[in-house]
């Protein structure tokens, strides 16, 4: 199949396919005799198996190693499941920090009455507070 079936089967776009081809995610195709490349039902899969991978977070280096695990089906699982258990580690305080910040920003926004000088206005006071 050609590059513009394989992103149409995938749901993205042609430029992703070839980023994707220059990070080393997807190997480089055959050409058929008029240039095209020519894609293969696993590339579908590799494709598939990257977009899912970023949507749970990995970046596109972790996602090579992930492909790298994935090509050695006879090995055992435990490299892949402490991947992924690092993944939802860093994710896990992501997260604690994203709370952190809703506090902090609900407490500013709660503590503004939305009218009046703004030189008395919290939120501003707050930014511009020098902290040591």
């Amino acid at each position: 199949m050609k590059i513009g079936e394989l992103a149409q089967r995938v749901g993205v776009g042609i430029d992703t396919v070839r980023y994707y081809e220059r990070q080393g995610l997807l190997p480089l195709p055959a050409r058929r005799d008029s240039g095209y490349r020519s894609f293969e039902a696993s590339d579908v899969a590799r494709l598939r198996f990257v977009r899912r991978a970023k949507a749970l977070g990995f970046t596109l280096g972790e996602i090579r190693d992930l492909l790298s695990l994935s090509d050695h089906r006879e090995d055992d699982m435990a490299g892949l499941k402490a991947t992924a258990a690092e993944k939802l580690a860093e994710i896990e305080v992501k997260i604690a920090e994203l709370g952190r910040i809703r506090d902090g920003l609900k407490a500013l926004v709660d503590a503004c009455p939305g009218h009046g000088a703004l030189d008395r206005c919290p939120i501003l006071n707050a930014l511009v507070e020098e902290r040591t």
